[in-house]
C-alpha cells in the first residue's frame, strides 16, 4: 500500500492521455498532488504525460483501463488501493461516442454506466474530504432545453443520463462525507470532440464560434481542477463558456 503525504491529495482522472484529461492531470500535479493517469489504449501518451510531470517534479502514475469493461475496471479499483490506499477525488473525465465504428449503445455504456459502475466501485476508496467531479459540456447539460447538433445527439443524451445518474447519488455520497461537482464547458476549443464535429458538422462548430470565443482547454481544465480540490459535501455545478446559454 502506498504511503500518502501530508497535503498532498490522491486524484485519478480517466481518460487522462490527452485533451482536457491530461490538461487536468497537469493543473493537479502542478498544484503539489499525486494524479493517477487513467487511460484506454493510448499508453504511451499516459507514459509520456507522467515522465513531463515527473521531470517538473511532480507526482503522476500511469493505469490503463477501460472502464465500460468490468474485470478491466475491477483491475483499476484494486490498483487504486494497491499504489495510494485510497482517493481524494475522482474526476470522470472520459467519455465518447463519436468514435468511428462505435455502435448504437457505446455512447450510454461510456457516458453513463461505466461513469455510475465506477463511482460505486471507488466509493469505498474515497475518503471523506473526498470529491467526485463529473465532467460534461453545455450541449449535454441544456439537452432539453438548447438545439444540440445531430451529430452530438446521442452522445448529449448519454452524458445527461450520466450526469443524472450521479447526481442522484449526491446525498448518499455526502452521508459519507463525498462532495460532488458537475463541470460543464461550451465546446472546446482544440479538444477531439471539437475536431470530430467539425469534419461531420462544421456549421455546428462554426455557430458557437460566432457567439463568443470557445472556451480553451487550459480554461476548461483549471476550472475542472479547482472541483476536485474544492473542500465540502455540498454539491456544485461549474460553468465554462457559453454566456448564451447561462442567460437563457
Amino acid at each position: 500500500m502506498g504511503v500518502r503525504v501530508a497535503d498532498r491529495r490522491v486524484i485519478l482522472v480517466t481518460g487522462a492521455a490527452r485533451g482536457v484529461g491530461a490538461e487536468t492531470a497537469r493543473a493537479l500535479a502542478s498544484r503539489g498532488h499525486h494524479v493517477l493517469v487513467n487511460y484506454r489504449v493510448k499508453r504511451t501518451r499516459a507514459e509520456s504525460l507522467v515522465a513531463e510531470i515527473q521531470e517538473r517534479g511532480g507526482v503522476a502514475t500511469a493505469i490503463g483501463a477501460d472502464i465500460t469493461q468490468p474485470r478491466s475496471l475491477s483491475a483499476l479499483v484494486a490498483r487504486v488501493s494497491e499504489l495510494t490506499g485510497g482517493l481524494d477525488a475522482l474526476v470522470l473525465n472520459a467519455s465518447g461516442g463519436l468514435e468511428r465504428g462505435a455502435d448504437a449503445g457505446y455512447p450510454m455504456r461510456i457516458n453513463r454506466d461505466a461513469q455510475v459502475t465506477l463511482v460505486e466501485a471507488m466509493t469505498p476508496l474515497l475518503r471523506p474530504g473526498s470529491r467526485v467531479v463529473f465532467v460534461t459540456s453545455h450541449q449535454a447539460h441544456f439537452v432539453g432545453t438548447h438545439e444540440v447538433p445531430a451529430d452530438y445527439g446521442p452522445v448529449a443524451a448519454s452524458k445527461s443520463a450520466g450526469e443524472k445518474a450521479i447526481r442522484e447519488r449526491q446525498a448518499g455520497l455526502a452521508r459519507k462525507g463525498i462532495g460532488v461537482s458537475v463541470v460543464s464547458g461550451d465546446m472546446i476549443e482544440g479538444t477531439m470532440i471539437v475536431r470530430l464535429l467539425e469534419r461531420r458538422d462544421p456549421d455546428a462548430v462554426g455557430t458557437r464560434r460566432d457567439v463568443a470565443p470557445l472556451p480553451t482547454v487550459n480554461e476548461f481544465a483549471s476550472a475542472v481542477a479547482d472541483e476536485a480540490t474544492r473542500a465540502g459535501t455540498t454539491a456544485i455545478s461549474v460553468f465554462v463558456g457559453g454566456s448564451d446559454y447561462l442567460a437563457s
